[in-house]
């Protein structure tokens, strides 16, 4: 049969962009899994465990924009694929999340492995529905495909009860079609002019609304026609290229007292494609709540987002990037208040043409605190290698479309300080903090980019959470290097331990295995690193791999702490 009720499912989903799912299989969504034959355009990767499908799936859907999809089976499959939730809605990711559910005359009975998904995810996911009739499928895969790439992107749930799956219902090839994007009336757009005009210390907020196609465009053009500088919101390193001379660092869980102290200097902030969150915003101190003692202007495409927490002098519910290029066409001409010269970057050379000196003086102050912040250090640990110096080589030698995929931890921390990202590198790391994610979204990563190399960086805690997700890079072939840091501990909790209770040391020592062997054991080739005079023919070797490669460091705790 091919017109079924999955079969309908199946159908919207493709015809909106979905060529790729996320499962591991249960006999709840039989019926879909039955349906998916008949779909050679969508890639089915079985996976073997449901928070590494759920992560892959995070991961494609940041990737492509359009949702990523994982399927699982009732109860304990949806349990474990909750993480994936929780990690789309932070993320501000597009993710639908189809579970088989038991059966409809079974509901709220308490049945095997029944679980109410509106209680579980009401608070956390965009949409949760459970149909109760086969023709409802196709139109709740619409709405979804719907809700999960509008406004903030994020989680939907459908519950799909296993007894109407395999109905015979109509075909429809409903395509969604993307909400044109807003921009500010052109009364609001000039007064917003005038305002960034009189700044003497600007200072450009951007985050992950602007991560896609011609969004980093915009907001470059945008930068370099104002002479704003530019801080990045959090892990979005990828949105703006960190070598450019605008660029003033990230605001992240790590920045230095002066420096924070320097942007909260600032006259005038923009706030561009970010949400505000508790991390960017430094614990909601920079800007300050509820009214922010500098001219703030925020632009989000979501109306609940802005002026959520911050109070905005400029409240505006649109575009980002479209608020970019409308603000880059009038930027203000050369006149006798300029200096001669200004901050941009071509592709070959930095180059000087004119903006008010006070603001560039203003964008080479910031930019020497991010400088002497992002140098890399010279140690040498007596307990192992400073997993720092195995980052600047892979910084050193990855290539110019490299994509980073990191795990939660402190071995990323070297990633986020020194990394010298510029698109189309890319950073792929969780917002949420979830350990789990590297190894999961390299996978989903190297999938969707072909034979663009990938890098995971994962500690010894996160990989053995998902690193199992691994033998489908061997199974595909796919050129990714994993590079494990190995240093015994959750280091990121120890880190807090050793802070708040100094010697006492509990839950936080791990006891691993012979990660080598087990990569061996994968199909890897695999190696460890011991001694610093290793790390450069490693790191070389395991870029220049065609297919996956493993990297175990025996990294050094003592500089972490």
């Amino acid at each position: 049969m091919s017109d079924t009720a999955s079969h309908a499912l199946l159908r919207i989903l493709h015809a909106n962009g979905v060529d790729r799912v996320f499962l591991v299989p249960g006999e709840s969504y039989l019926g879909i899994l039955d349906a998916l034959v008949d779909f050679p355009g969508i890639d089915a990767v079985t996976c073997r465990h449901e928070s590494g499908a759920g992560y892959m799936a995070v991961a494609d859907g940041r990737l492509t924009g359009r949702p990523g999809v994982v399927l699982v089976s009732r109860g304990p499959g949806m349990s474990n694929a909750a993480i994936a939730v929780h990690t789309a809605q932070q993320d501000a990711v597009p993710l639908i999340v189809i579970v088989g559910q038991i059966p409809r005359k079974d509901l709220r009975r308490e049945a095997f492995q029944e679980i109410d998904y509106q209680k579980m995810f009401g608070d956390v996911a965009k949409w949760v529905f459970e149909p109760t009739e086969p023709d409802q499928l196709a139109e709740a895969a619409f709405k979804a495909v719907r809700i999960a790439t509008t406004g903030t992107p994020g989680p939907v749930v459908l519950a799909i009860p296993e007894d109407i799956q395999q109905q015979p219902t109509a075909q429809p090839t409903w395509r969604a079609a993307p909400h044109a994007p807003l921009r500010p009336d052109d009364d609001t757009l000039a007064r917003l002019a005038q305002a960034l005009r009189r700044a003497e210390r600007p200072l450009l907020i951007a985050g992950g609304a602007l991560e896609h196609d011609g969004g980093r465009e915009a907001l470059r053009e945008l930068a370099q026609r104002w002479q704003v500088p530019v801080a990045l919101s959090f892990r979005r390193h990828d949105v703006f290229p960190v070598t450019h001379p605008l660029y003033v660092g990230e605001l992240g869980l790590a920045n230095p007292a002066a420096q924070i102290a320097a942007f909260d200097e600032a006259d005038f902030i923009l706030a561009l494609g970010t949400r505000l969150g508790d991390v960017p915003t430094q614990g909601y101190a920079f800007p300050a709540l509820p009214r922010p003692r500098q001219t703030l202007a925020h632009c989000y495409p979501d109306p609940h987002i802005v002026g959520l927490n911050h109070a905005a002098d400029y409240g505006l519910a649109c575009s980002p990037a479209e608020l970019a290029r409308a603000l880059a066409a009038i930027a203000p001409e050369t006149t006798a208040e300029t200096t001669t010269e200004a901050i941009t970057e071509t592709s070959t050379e930095t180059t000087m043409e004119t903006a008010p000196a006070a603001r560039l003086a203003w964008a080479r102050r910031l930019r020497a605190i991010q400088e002497a912040h992002a140098a890399w250090p010279q140690r040498t640990p007596a307990d192992g290698v400073d997993f720092t110096a195995v980052v600047r080589s892979v910084a050193r030698h990855a290539p110019a479309d490299v994509a980073v995929c990191l795990d939660a931890g402190t071995f990323a921390a070297p990633v986020y300080r020194h990394f010298p990202f510029v698109y189309p590198q890319r950073l792929m790391a969780p917002i949420d903090g979830a350990m789990g994610y590297g190894v999961p979204a390299a996978v989903a990563t190297a999938l969707r980019r072909g034979g663009a190399k990938t890098v995971c960086m994962v500690g010894d805690g996160g990989f053995l959470m998902t690193g199992n997700e691994m033998i489908t890079a061997v199974d595909r072939r796919l050129p990714i290097l994993f590079i494990v840091s190995n240093n015994h501990a959750y280091a990121s909790i120890r880190i807090h331990q050793e802070r708040h209770y100094p010697g006492r040391v509990s839950g936080t020592a791990l006891t691993n295995p012979d990660f080598v062997a087990l990569a061996a054991a994968f199909g890897l080739p695999a190696r460890r690193i011991t001694r610093e005079a290793e790390i450069e023919d490693a790191v070389v070797a395991g870029l220049a791999a065609e297919g996956p490669a493993f990297i175990e460091v025996s990294t050094s705790l003592q500089c972490v702490l």
